[in-house]
């Protein structure tokens, strides 16, 4: 339970967990923040991490030149990209191995999965960046459905650099306004409801059609 708490600490006042960390580690932060993201779209035991707001936050320290946003832009490309292609791999390497030897996975799952992500994978993984824990699992899925790598290459760049050149820009240019930059909290809090909202109406939806 401490450990739960503490996690939501640190999302929600992360703004104030990063400006300890800037002051603690400077440029070694750009490493830190490369990790986070990594981690967040890499590891499908890691969906929690903050990755909408930390890139904000990340834009709105840069416009008050704590970050070089063209530095911090690439390097956030870079982790979403390369944390996506990690997972992707992950899925494709254990996903037959995971249907062939249990009995919980149906083998008609599978296949299901890997029509749909031949028909919609794309679109499934650009619209996956903007949505906390889909983000963590859409590559993961597309590589048990063995999308094509190629196809997925394509889409998971467009989507990590639609996905960090929206928040990392929106931090830099609404994060000077003062209402914004004197509660980021609230901002913080803000950005996660939106980004839950999607999913959490298509669930009930689900069950009112249900």
């Amino acid at each position: 339970m401490t450990l739960l708490f503490n996690l939501i600490d640190f999302i929600i006042h992360i703004d104030k967990y990063l400006a300890l960390i800037i002051q603690n580690y400077g440029l070694f932060t750009y490493i830190i923040l490369f990790i986070i993201i990594f981690l967040e779209t890499g590891l499908v035991i890691t969906p929690f991490l903050p990755g909408d707001s930390l890139i904000f936050l990340t834009g709105a320290f840069a416009a008050q030149g704590v970050f070089n946003i063209v530095i911090l832009f690439l390097i956030l490309v870079l982790a979403a990209v390369l944390g996506d292609t990690v997972n992707y791999w992950i899925g494709n390497y254990f996903g037959d191995k995971v249907f062939s030897k249990s009995s919980l996975f149906r083998r008609e799952y599978l296949d299901k999965t890997k029509q749909f992500y031949r028909k919609y994978g794309g679109k499934t993984i650009i619209y996956a960046r903007f949505i906390p824990i889909i983000r963590t699992f859409a590559p993961f899925v597309a590589g048990i459905g063995a999308m094509d790598y190629r196809r997925f290459l394509i889409f998971n760049v467009i989507g990590a650099l639609s996905w960090v050149l929206i928040f990392l820009l929106g931090g830099y240019f609404f994060g000077r306004v003062p209402i914004v930059k004197d509660n980021l909290t609230i901002v913080i809090l803000l950005i996660i409801l939106i980004s839950i909202l999607p999913p959490l109406i298509e669930y009930l939806r689900h069950k009112l059609r249900r």
